[in-house]
Protein backbone atom coordinates (compact mmCIF):
# COMPACT_ATOMS: atom_id res chain seq x y z
CA UNK A 1 0.00 0.00 0.00
CA UNK A 2 2.80 2.35 0.75
CA UNK A 3 4.32 1.65 -2.58
CA UNK A 4 1.03 2.51 -4.28
CA UNK A 5 0.77 5.79 -2.35
CA UNK A 6 4.27 6.68 -3.38
CA UNK A 7 3.57 5.94 -7.03
CA UNK A 8 0.23 7.76 -6.93
CA UNK A 9 1.82 10.74 -5.19
CA UNK A 10 4.58 10.84 -7.79
CA UNK A 11 2.04 10.80 -10.63
CA UNK A 12 0.04 13.55 -8.92
CA UNK A 13 3.12 15.74 -8.49
CA UNK A 14 4.26 15.03 -12.07
CA UNK A 15 0.83 15.96 -13.42
CA UNK A 16 0.70 19.19 -11.46
CA UNK A 17 4.19 20.18 -12.54
CA UNK A 18 3.42 19.45 -16.18
CA UNK A 19 0.32 21.67 -16.10
CA UNK A 20 2.13 24.71 -14.64
CA UNK A 21 3.90 25.69 -17.92
CA UNK A 22 0.66 25.29 -19.87
CA UNK A 23 -1.18 27.53 -17.42
CA UNK A 24 1.66 30.08 -17.49
CA UNK A 25 1.60 30.17 -21.30
CA UNK A 26 -2.13 30.63 -21.29
CA UNK A 27 -1.81 33.54 -18.85
CA UNK A 28 0.78 35.20 -21.09
CA UNK A 29 -1.42 35.12 -24.17
CA UNK A 30 -2.39 38.69 -24.81
CA UNK A 31 -4.80 40.12 -27.26
CA UNK A 32 -3.66 42.63 -29.87
CA UNK A 33 -5.67 45.25 -28.01
CA UNK A 34 -3.77 44.53 -24.81
CA UNK A 35 -0.46 44.59 -26.74
CA UNK A 36 -1.32 48.07 -28.04
CA UNK A 37 -2.21 49.27 -24.55
CA UNK A 38 1.04 47.89 -23.19
CA UNK A 39 3.07 49.48 -25.99
CA UNK A 40 1.34 52.83 -25.40
CA UNK A 41 2.00 52.66 -21.68
CA UNK A 42 5.63 51.73 -22.25
CA UNK A 43 6.04 54.65 -24.68
CA UNK A 44 4.37 57.02 -22.23
CA UNK A 45 6.62 55.88 -19.40
CA UNK A 46 9.73 56.25 -21.58
CA UNK A 47 8.68 59.79 -22.56
CA UNK A 48 8.15 60.68 -18.90
CA UNK A 49 11.58 59.33 -17.99
CA UNK A 50 13.17 61.28 -20.84
CA UNK A 51 11.34 64.44 -19.79
CA UNK A 52 12.53 64.06 -16.22
CA UNK A 53 16.12 63.50 -17.38
CA UNK A 54 16.01 66.57 -19.64
CA UNK A 55 14.49 68.67 -16.86
CA UNK A 56 17.12 67.52 -14.37
CA UNK A 57 19.99 68.14 -16.80
CA UNK A 58 18.67 71.58 -17.75
CA UNK A 59 18.27 72.57 -14.12
CA UNK A 60 21.76 71.36 -13.29
CA UNK A 61 23.21 73.26 -16.26
CA UNK A 62 21.34 76.42 -15.24
CA UNK A 63 22.70 76.27 -11.71
CA UNK A 64 26.27 75.63 -12.89
CA UNK A 65 26.02 78.54 -15.35
CA UNK A 66 24.67 80.83 -12.61
CA UNK A 67 27.50 79.83 -10.28
CA UNK A 68 30.16 80.35 -12.97
CA UNK A 69 28.71 83.75 -13.91
CA UNK A 70 28.71 84.95 -10.29
CA UNK A 71 32.26 83.66 -9.84
CA UNK A 72 33.41 85.50 -12.96
CA UNK A 73 31.65 88.68 -11.81
CA UNK A 74 33.32 88.64 -8.40
CA UNK A 75 36.72 87.82 -9.90
CA UNK A 76 36.36 90.67 -12.41
CA UNK A 77 35.28 93.10 -9.69
CA UNK A 78 38.26 92.16 -7.52
CA UNK A 79 40.71 92.51 -10.42
CA UNK A 80 39.14 95.85 -11.41
CA UNK A 81 39.61 97.17 -7.87
CA UNK A 82 43.20 95.96 -7.88
CA UNK A 83 43.82 97.60 -11.26
CA UNK A 84 42.21 100.85 -10.10
CA UNK A 85 44.45 100.92 -7.04
CA UNK A 86 47.55 100.36 -9.18
CA UNK A 87 46.46 103.06 -11.61
CA UNK A 88 45.84 105.48 -8.75
CA UNK A 89 49.24 104.71 -7.28
CA UNK A 90 50.95 105.13 -10.65
CA UNK A 91 49.08 108.37 -11.34
CA UNK A 92 50.06 109.75 -7.93
CA UNK A 93 53.73 108.90 -8.55
CA UNK A 94 53.63 110.49 -12.00
CA UNK A 95 51.89 113.56 -10.59
CA UNK A 96 54.48 113.98 -7.84
CA UNK A 97 57.36 113.55 -10.28
CA UNK A 98 55.82 116.00 -12.76
CA UNK A 99 55.12 118.47 -9.97
CA UNK A 100 58.73 118.31 -8.71
CA UNK A 101 60.11 118.75 -12.21
CA UNK A 102 57.73 121.62 -12.94
CA UNK A 103 58.62 123.40 -9.69
CA UNK A 104 62.35 123.04 -10.41
CA UNK A 105 61.87 124.28 -13.95
CA UNK A 106 59.77 127.27 -12.84
CA UNK A 107 62.37 128.22 -10.20
CA UNK A 108 65.11 127.91 -12.78
CA UNK A 109 63.12 130.08 -15.19
CA UNK A 110 62.49 132.68 -12.46
CA UNK A 111 66.19 132.84 -11.59
CA UNK A 112 67.16 133.11 -15.22
CA UNK A 113 64.65 135.90 -15.75
CA UNK A 114 65.97 137.79 -12.69
CA UNK A 115 69.54 137.36 -13.92
CA UNK A 116 68.62 138.75 -17.34
CA UNK A 117 66.91 141.68 -15.64
CA UNK A 118 69.94 142.27 -13.44
CA UNK A 119 72.26 142.14 -16.46
CA UNK A 120 70.12 144.72 -18.22
CA UNK A 121 70.11 146.91 -15.13
CA UNK A 122 73.82 146.41 -14.63
CA UNK A 123 73.51 144.71 -11.24
CA UNK A 124 75.67 141.77 -10.18
CA UNK A 125 73.94 138.32 -10.13
CA UNK A 126 73.52 137.36 -6.48
CA UNK A 127 71.22 134.43 -6.85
Amino acid sequence: MQKFQMIAGSWLVAGAVSLVPVMALHAQDATPKQDMKTAGTDTKDAAKDTGHAVSHTTSKGYHKTTHATKHAYHKTAAETDKSADKTKSGTTKAYDKTKDTTVKASKGTAHATENVGDKIAGKPAVH
